[in-house]
């Protein structure tokens, strides 16, 4: 199949599956996809076992194989989706919240990849599955982060306190950054360990070794760092960090100034669909992070741009046309996690190991939650219940099944995978149905 008809094919179903949610399950768009995609890719394995004579559960996982989902993601959607979701950020209650944000994107997650790593470690090591510590440390880094596509989904349907919506909603814009750094750092140092060449084992870029994975990890950047330290992480943490949020900054003051200078809707659409392609394909050949880029120009333009630069009619055209992106995509997302299961390699002693890695996760995510805010909550105030609220609303999705699938092939990959699937699947259709009762327990009780 051609591009254009995989492009083609997954609309058709992101559009019948939105009909058959709207019409009839009336869920929140994002779990009523994955669900019904879901559905109907067990009802193809279930064929599939009834009639293996058709092939046809084969001849899907041949349609998936001509889709990177990793690439998909990470190089295609990512860019439009963060930049959709950074636009509607409040500036004023995000800067009151700087201080939250910045611990549990850092620190939060830090403890986050340790718990997991370390718990996941002595479980898979208790049934007997082949995997190593460092390996365990690569899927904590990978299932840690708070994934902004599916969080944002969430936010959309909530009316939570602004400031909450703003800690929530910054967390997850920015941690993934974060994770993506330290899950180069940690697959480069997997790879040194198990041999491989020293270049193999050099910490590319975030963004780059996020969408070109571990197994392309030979053909590392002269310009990363040849061993792969806590020194080394840090300083490529300040350049992709610090990096991406200057160029963010500079572009998106670039084009305030261009829109500021005329007042016509389809000029100044295309100016903001320019922003986000060309701030993340640079970010890409400066070697900073283009996530980050593309959610500091979101939130510059959201706000600032939006109250100088644009006309109301501006103002709406840019608002509608985002929205518009941002349903497409996530729409095409979330089926293609839901189909994305015909082709994971499930066991059954690596399906009940997930089930207990979900509870796992929920541990970490309390604990990596609870330890930066108790902290913070000697200088700062929240609303009541705010820990568990930010612990069941902290849903993982496709930005952590895109960079297991990154892993270079093999056991502790298989293990990996389908852990980080079985995650995202309680995370999105449980939490995600679930977290608007938990907010209103807490703040309406």
């Amino acid at each position: 199949m051609t591009l254009f008809d995989i492009i083609a094919l997954l609309i058709s179903l992101a559009s019948l599956f939105g009909y058959i949610n709207y019409r009839w399950l009336r869920l929140p768009s994002t779990v009523g996809l994955l669900m019904i995609s879901l559905a109907t890719s067990l009802a193809l394995m279930l064929l599939h076992t009834l009639l293996p004579a058709l092939t046809i559960v084969d001849q899907v996982r041949a349609l998936l194989g001509g889709i990177d989902f990793n690439q998909a993601l990470m190089r295609g959607m990512l860019a439009f989706l963060l930049f959709a979701g950074a636009l509607h950020v409040d500036l004023e209650y995000f800067v009151r919240a700087k201080g939250t944000i910045a611990t549990l994107a850092t620190i939060g997650l830090f403890i986050s990849t340790l718990m997991i790593g370390s718990l996941s470690w002595l479980l898979f090591n208790a049934v007997g599955l082949p995997i190593s510590f460092l390996g365990c440390l690569v899927f904590g880094a990978l299932i840690s982060p708070t994934d902004p596509i599916a969080v944002m989904g969430t936010l959309k349907t909530l009316q939570a306190p602004k400031e909450l919506e703003a800690n929530i909603a910054g967390e997850s814009l920015f941690n993934d950054g974060v994770a993506v750094v330290l899950f180069t750092g940690l697959v480069a140092l997997l790879a040194a360990t198990h041999g491989a060449p020293p270049d193999a084992a050099s910490a590319h870029t975030a963004t780059h070794v996020a969408t070109h994975p571990a197994t392309h990890a030979a053909a590392a950047s002269a310009h990363a760092p040849t061993a792969v330290t806590p020194g080394a992480l840090a300083l490529l943490f300040l350049r992709e960090a610090g990096g991406g949020a200057l160029l963010g900054l500079v572009a998106g003051y670039v084009v305030y100034r261009l829109m500021l200078s005329i007042d016509e809707y389809r000029v100044e659409v295309m100016l903001t669909l320019a922003l986000v392609m060309a701030s993340y394909s640079l970010a890409g050949a400066l070697h900073v992070s283009g996530p980050i880029a593309v959610v500091v120009a979101g939130i510059f333009i959201g706000n600032r741009g939006r109250a100088f630069a644009m006309s109301p009619t501006v103002a709406d055209y840019v608002g509608k046309f985002w929205e518009l992106i941002d349903e497409i995509l996530n729409a095409i997302l979330f089926v293609l996690i839901g189909i994305e299961v015909l082709v994971v390699a499930f066991s059954t002693t690596a399906l009940a190991a997930g089930a207990v890695v979900i509870l796992i996760v929920l541990l970490a995510r309390l604990v990596s939650v609870a330890l930066p805010i108790i902290l913070i909550g000697l200088r700062a105030r929240f609303p009541r219940g705010v820990i568990p609220i930010l612990t069941w609303s902290g849903l993982r999705g496709g930005i952590s099944v895109a960079l297991a699938l990154s892993l270079a092939p093999g056991p502790e990959r298989n293990i990996i995978l389908t852990s980080t699937y079985m995650v995202v699947l309680f995370s999105i259709l449980v939490q995600g149905l679930t977290v608007e009762r938990v907010l209103r327990r807490y703040l309406d009780g």
